[in-house]
């Protein structure tokens, strides 16, 4: 199979956004949604910012204060040995067993936009920033889905209270109206499919057992896209291959005339991450018709292998045109890039 990578390639790095923060640095505008509107590309970007340190041994940690609308600043030392910070992303007790105590960045949702899908200009303020009680440590990994004419953007709300799935619609990408948390946590790589299938809507989730350490993607309906229900298990992890750490969905599912399209990532247990393809029946999406035995995208290019957290291509969203897929995925951790595939190829590939 051809994977078309843009020449432009990263289309968009943590250099090319300015920071909104007094004294942070970008260290990540990647695992964009994305949408089409008005002749333009949109990505949603999720832009991570950090908060500079300039003594040795201080690791600072921002939380979104709901009271203050504002940012508040916490410092650690790496010498405090109740703390372990082998993870640049988190701060955690080394009495946990799981989980962690503070995130190192705050991430955010900012509008990139395009005529040509190759050369983005960024929008200079936020369009989603935290705003309740479940977004203090940031809003990551927007998803878009269309709907007539209305956008509905989901996306990981992360607080000490856990890491739930939000949603919010949007008409113009400029206001949003708050639809709530749609589902509970731990849940993450929500997808909402593109239109009802027999009068219900769908969505894949991917919701994590803290006693059991499963990672698999599952599907539910609603009748209203806020009240979810009817949980299926649909794809596993896969001992000893590419996938055996977790799956999770990428893009927004696709309709071909042989079923909906579903382009996942997976990861190994030391977190490298590709991306596979399944086939789900058009008339009942939680039966799955054919997966691909292996990945159809690793990661290959230098900014894909290299970055903030290595080793990593992860489909975010994709527009089509006939046969044919131009797809943006998030490369390293760190930014976001764009390729061309035909669907046909695709399908090929499943068995």
């Amino acid at each position: 199979m051809k994977i078309y990578r843009f020449k432009e390639n990263p289309l968009i790095t943590p250099l090319d956004v300015p920071p909104l923060h007094k004294n942070h640095e970008v260290i990540g505008a990647f695992n964009a949604g994305v949408a089409e509107y008005k002749g333009e590309t949109i990505l949603l970007l999720r832009v991570a910012e950090r908060p500079l340190s300039n003594v040795e041994n201080i690791v600072k940690a921002p939380v979104y204060n709901i009271k203050s609308q504002s940012l508040d600043i916490i410092e650690f030392s790496t010498l405090d040995t109740e703390y372990d910070f082998k993870d640049p992303r988190t701060i955690k007790k080394r009495s946990d067993l799981i989980g962690f105590e503070y995130l190192t960045s705050l991430s955010y949702i900012r509008i990139a936009r395009s005529k040509d899908g190759h050369n983005f200009e960024i929008d200079d303020e936020a369009f989603i920033y935290p705003f309740n009680e479940y977004q203090t440590f940031g809003i990551e990994d927007a998803r878009c889905t269309q709907i007539g004419d209305e956008y509905y953007i989901n996306f990981t709300s992360v607080s000490p209270k856990g890491i739930v799935d939000s949603l919010v619609v949007t008409k113009d990408f400029e206001s949003i109206d708050y639809l709530g948390n749609i589902f509970a946590p731990d849940n993450k790589d929500i997808l909402i499919f593109p239109e009802k299938i027999n009068d219900k809507y769908y969505a894949l989730h991917r919701p994590e057992s803290s006693n059991l350490n499963k990672r698999d993607v599952w599907i539910a309906t609603s009748p209203d896209l806020i009240s979810w229900g009817n949980h299926k298990h649909l794809i596993k992890t896969s001992e000893g291959d590419w996938d055996n750490g977790r799956v999770g969905g990428g893009l927004v599912p696709i309709k071909t005339d042989k079923g909906w399209l579903e382009i996942y990532h997976g990861a190994t247990k030391d977190n490298r991450y590709c991306m596979g393809a399944i086939l789900l029946d058009l008339e009942d999406p939680s039966k799955v018709i054919a997966k691909s035995d292996k990945p159809i995208m690793v990661p290959e290019e230098s900014y894909e292998k290299e970055g903030f957290f290595g080793e990593v291509v992860f489909g975010c969203g994709g527009i089509v045109k006939g046969d044919e897929l131009t797809m943006y995925y998030g490369v390293a951790d760190t930014s976001m890039a764009g390729c061309r595939i035909k669907i046909s190829e695709i399908l090929e590939q499943l068995d």
